[in-house]
């Protein structure tokens, strides 16, 4: 059964980011780490086995001053919705369905006890937004107590990601419904990062409600697999289809072109 949102539709939840605000301070992987109890390690120099759902990178035009420009890119997993609906990369490839597409609200899950850790999903990503588990998580004395009641733990030997803070979608729903509701309000359910961004560079809604602030900013076109109208949005990696639900927005073409893979050959292509 899906549940329909705004004129009959079916609700895609996504986000819209604008690189332009986005100052690099960190505080929507703070929050992330937060909400959805993300291990760590005594010992973070080793960034390759660190756990980061939501990472921010920093890009630059590769020009040197004065003409320098710098623009940080937060990257939660982008909840592609596939080439053919529901068919997302990682959901493609995964034996075990432990990770699966969610019709009603067009996020992609990680189902953590199914997941026997093949990582498969991670080599078919290609955004490098999923992260396998080495170790079982060892908490400082006395942390355990301000863990989040609402998102499991996990344990070592399986892949996790973002899940645009699913335990508060259900929670908002469980509310909706004891309130004999079906529908949310726009504010009802918010991710952790949209939350605790304190320069308002996320943007969180169904994409799908033309009245939410992210179909506002992106202006997603039903007819053309939801690429953005407004000419200042792009997605990631466009040329794969992989059609993601996050959406940047930024008022800079070299940025634009940092985010599509074509772009980038084509413009060395043509320096040498």
């Amino acid at each position: 059964m899906k549940i329909e949102g705004e004129q009959g539709k079916s609700k895609k939840y996504g986000m819209v980011i604008d690189l332009d605000k986005c100052t690099g301070c960190g505080a929507c992987m703070v929050a992330c780490m937060a909400e959805n109890n993300v291990p760590f390690k005594q010992d973070e120099s080793d960034k390759r086995l660190s756990i980061t759902w939501m990472r921010v990178y920093q890009l630059t035009n590769g020009k040197a001053f004065p003409d320098a420009d710098i623009c940080y890119l937060p990257r939660p997993c982008q909840h592609c919705e596939g080439m053919h609906e529901g068919h997302s990369p990682c959901v493609s490839v995964c034996p075990a369905t432990a990770t699966d597409y969610d019709a009603q609200t067009g996020i992609v899950s990680q189902i953590y006890t199914r997941c026997f850790g093949c990582r498969y999903c991670m080599a078919a990503c290609p955004y490098h937004a999923r992260h396998f588990n080495w170790w079982d998580p060892v908490w400082p004395e006395g942390m355990e107590k301000y863990l989040n009641p609402d998102v499991s733990v996990r344990m070592r030997g399986i892949v996790e990601k973002c899940g645009f803070c699913f335990s508060r979608y259900q929670k908002a729903m469980e509310k909706a419904h004891y309130e004999g509701r079906r529908e949310l309000e726009e504010l009802e359910y918010q991710t952790a990062c949209t939350q605790a961004c304190p320069a308002g560079a996320i943007v969180f809604g169904d994409l799908n409600n033309p009245q939410h602030r992210v179909h506002q900013l992106a202006q997603p076109d039903p007819r053309r697999r939801g690429r953005p109208g407004n000419p200042k949005a792009f997605r990631l990696l466009e040329e794969l289809q992989t059609y993601p639900k996050v959406y940047y927005l930024s008022s800079r073409e070299w940025v634009h072109k940092a985010g599509h893979k074509a772009e980038l050959i084509k413009e060395a292509g043509a320096h040498h």
